[in-house]
């Protein structure tokens, strides 16, 4: 059977373009490629259009709405997840107009259908306190312990995402002075982030111990589970998990629930407080756009506080007399 033009084209999308010319991660790829097997399932629940005989003909901006429409709707998705969605099918649009010109106007309509805006919520994250609470809790005494330890004390030393983490090998990290660890982020992007000796030395200590220092290591994944592959996603939650919960009684600034991520926003916030500029920060942290990096500065209450209290206010002081003083309030106001 001949493949229609939407198969051809999603097939050199997905396993060339952004590979090959975009080089996106596979983890990107794998993101893509469930957006349209939604879609495809979408059109033909809705549309009775079976992916074998869908073309892009039967594809335009009405179609693309309803598909989102149907996500928020019957897979009950977010307005992030939406937008993350429509990003995916924008991407693929935009490929495709160069492939076929003349279906330029029908693929830029779909290429216009907006993003919903979105509240962005605050950066949730631990106190320097907590996050020291947090990282004292494996158990040095037990090889499972020192090699949690050297793993959350270097996912917060450096604030690398969780992937960022899982994919770091051997070979990434010179634990020599200077020490640094090579991270390679979204769209591939390798950046290098100082390690404060004491996570230098928990990691030299893992290494060791592991015996990764050994010819033929470097390739190696750092962390890795117990048949001694790259450690997942799911696992790196589960360590956190074990040793995040919030103390009974104590700080109830301490989130309810710590994941991965929160570990990276409390480096950044721990950064700003310590005076450091956004550029900076930015370059520890991998963002592309430094938008990113300033959601911290609007985060923080107290440096929002510190910053008023530094400032002269030309408020009049409250006067001495209150209607408080007086027995009533129409007693007050007759003052006036």
């Amino acid at each position: 059977m001949t493949p229609t033009d939407f198969a051809a084209l999603l097939s050199e999308f997905l396993a060339e373009y952004l590979p090959g010319q975009r080089n996106v991660s596979a983890l990107t790829v794998k993101s893509y490629r469930d957006v349209f097997t939604l879609l495809l399932q979408y059109c033909e629940q809705v549309h009775g259009l079976p992916p074998e005989k869908l073309s892009l003909s039967r594809i335009d901006a009405g179609v693309i709405l309803g598909f989102l429409d149907y996500l928020e709707k019957e897979r009950r998705s977010c307005v992030s997840t939406r937008n993350q969605r429509l990003a995916a099918i924008h991407s693929f649009f935009q490929f495709t107009q160069t492939r076929l010109p003349e279906r330029m106007l029908q693929f830029q309509r779909i290429m216009a259908v907006p993003f919903k805006r979105t509240v962005r919520s605050a950066a949730v994250y631990l106190s320097s306190d907590a996050v020291r609470t947090v990282l004292s809790r494996p158990d040095p005494a037990t090889a499972r312990g020192r090699r949690n330890q050297a793993l959350l004390s270097l996912m917060y030393d450096t604030g690398a995402r969780v992937q960022e983490l899982i994919d770091l090998r051997v070979e990434d990290l010179r634990l020599a002075h200077p020490a640094h660890v090579r991270i390679t982020g979204k769209g591939r992007k390798a950046r290098l982030v100082p390690l404060l000796p004491a996570t230098a030395a928990l990691v030299k200590e893992y290494i060791e111990e592991a015996t990764l220092n050994e010819p033929g290591q470097t390739s190696h994944p750092l962390f890795f589970n117990s048949r001694r592959g790259k450690l997942s996603r799911s696992g790196v939650r589960h360590i956190v998990k074990k040793y995040s919960a919030r103390p009974d009684g104590q700080d109830m600034s301490w989130p309810q629930t710590v994941t991965p991520h929160t570990f990276r926003h409390s480096k950044a916030m721990h950064l700003l407080q310590a005076g450091n500029p956004l550029p900076v920060i930015q370059a520890i942290l991998g963002h592309s756009d430094i938008k990113s990096t300033g959601i911290y500065a609007h985060a923080d209450l107290e440096m929002k506080r510190a910053a008023l209290e530094r400032t002269p206010s030309p408020t009049p002081a409250a006067p001495a007399h209150s209607w408080l003083a007086n027995k009533g309030l129409l007693n007050w106001l007759k003052s006036l």
